[in-house]
């Protein structure tokens, strides 16, 4: 089939305001929010409902089109970028239906384009809580998250994103569709499918709809900013935090003291919250259903007997939700200031909580060895065994210099991280980034396994090929 031909198939489908085949047009889907990847492809296509979708893929599967499907563009290991010009990218912005919320059964229904902010305003206009929370919450979408099991700074809470998903609805590769929409909180009848889609990047079939998980949305939060003397009291921290306040910690931030230094730096309107400066901060939230009055002296009276333990030794609490989201300023903004500082090698490495500091300080020592001047950045969700290991380029150093620099250093992270039982994806996925890498560290029973799934749903190889497993010979490869 010709391009032009297929082109016209897809318009049909889909109407043709709605294929983009335009450079100009297609260029912000074609890269990756970091510069890492540029891509080809054949067009962009935007189905407005499950069965357009299914059109879509049935037209895919005969022509052996690869696809590639495309939330909000916030992934970050190039799972939605391709360099096959056939490929089609499915933008699944129009699908953006709120369908249902049932408040009774704490479920919210919606398709896969929907923000996740619009969810987490839907839920709270019913006075429930969806926690999964991101950064890049305002165009991040919940397909795109529900494919790269995103984490965030709840997960030590609530969970991954696999964990808030009660049901899904699934176009299969061939175009047909799996209804699996149940708001069931049990439910043994065979096998839990669901659960190969979540985290599965796309390759294994489409997400276009899901049903959610909500909460009781809590009635009061604190939050604080605590100092701590020496990385390896961060997770004694959290421990006495929890066991005081009989588990209320929604968050648990780790951020070192560069960290403070580039916010502040280069974001207008933060500044340090403590006098005097520490090696490593926290931040901690706590939330409950009681009132911020009865919270708030909780997280005082715990963070004044911490101290008194020697956990910490300088801390600040929020006297007001602007206070609160100033000090979550400087975690949230922490990720984007260090391209302000030049080039940044990325990690996104999970290890068992206790392990943490043990990681740390063991990666620190590996890669200032390996390379003096360069600017370790680790932050993250200490809470919950995550850690982005970042790390800045030294001054002066050129930016492209060091980026050539990013496997090697990868390797030297990644080693340590899994000598200690850990991962090399916490939260960010595999996508083309860390596929290869991925191949090395699974045992082969594991690889088997992944490539029988991928078979047996893709015969064809047409979904997203070439992420999270190497692209077959075959098909759309």
């Amino acid at each position: 089939m010709s391009d032009d031909t297929l082109i016209d198939r897809l318009k049909e489908i889909v109407g043709g305001a709605h294929v983009v085949t335009d450079p100009f047009e297609m260029a912000p889907y074609l890269c990756e929010r970091r510069g890492l990847y540029e891509g080809k492809a054949a067009a962009i296509v935007k189905p407005a409902s499950t069965e357009e979708v299914s059109r879509l893929l049935a037209l895919a599967h005969e022509t052996k089109t690869p696809v590639i499907p495309m939330g909000g563009n916030t992934g970050l290991v190039g799972g939605q970028i391709t360099d096959n010009a056939r490929s089609i990218i499915l933008a699944l912005e129009r699908m953006k239906k709120i369908r249902a919320i049932d408040a009774a059964n704490n479920t919210l229904t919606v398709e896969a384009g929907v923000t996740l902010t619009a969810i987490q305003e839907a839920a709270e206009k019913e006075d429930r809580l969806f926690p999964l929370s991101l950064a890049s919450e305002g165009s991040c979408q919940i397909g795109g998250n529900l494919s790269t099991n995103a984490g965030g700074t709840a997960v030590l809470r609530y969970g991954n994103a696999r964990d808030l998903v009660l049901g899904l609805e699934v176009v299969l590769a061939d175009g047909r569709i799996w209804n699996g929409l149940r708001g069931l909180r049990k439910d043994n009848t065979g096998y839990d499918l669901k659960q190969l889609f979540l985290g599965a990047e796309g390759t294994l079939g489409i997400i276009t709809v899901a049903v959610l998980k909500l909460f009781p949305r809590p009635s009061a939060k604190a939050v604080a900013f605590a100092a701590v003397p020496e990385l390896a009291k961060t997770v004694s921290l959290l421990h006495f935090i929890e066991a005081r306040t009989g588990g209320l910690v929604s968050s648990f931030e780790l951020m070192p003291r560069i960290g403070i230094e580039f916010v502040t730096k280069h974001m207008e309107g933060t500044r340090d919250p403590l006098s005097a400066p520490s090696p490593w901060y926290v931040l901690i939230e706590l939330s409950s259903g009681g009132t911020a009055d009865t919270l708030q002296t909780l997280l005082t009276e715990t963070l004044g007997a911490a101290m008194e333990e020697g956990l910490t030794r300088d801390g600040t609490i929020a006297q007001s939700d602007a206070q609160a989201d100033a000090l979550w300023a400087l975690r949230e903004n922490l990720s984007d200031v260090q391209r302000e500082e030049g080039g940044s090698i990325k990690h996104d490495i999970s290890v068992p909580v206790s392990k943490m500091p043990l990681f740390i300080e063991r990666a620190l020592e590996a890669v200032t060895k390996e390379m003096p001047g360069i600017r370790p950045v680790p932050f993250g969700h200490i809470g919950d065994g995550n850690v982005h290991f970042n790390l800045s380029q030294p001054p002066g150093m050129d930016k492209h210099a060091f980026l050539k620099e990013w496997d090697r250093f990868n390797r030297i992270v990644h080693a340590i991280a899994l000598d200690l039982g850990g991962s090399i994806s916490a939260e960010h996925g595999i996508g083309q980034l860390k596929r290869d890498e991925l191949a090395k560290i699974k045992s082969p029973v594991e690889m088997d396994m992944m490539r029988a799934l991928k078979q047996a749903l893709d015969p064809e190889n047409i979904l997203n090929p070439g992420k999270v497993l190497a692209a077959r010979q075959e098909g759309g490869a």
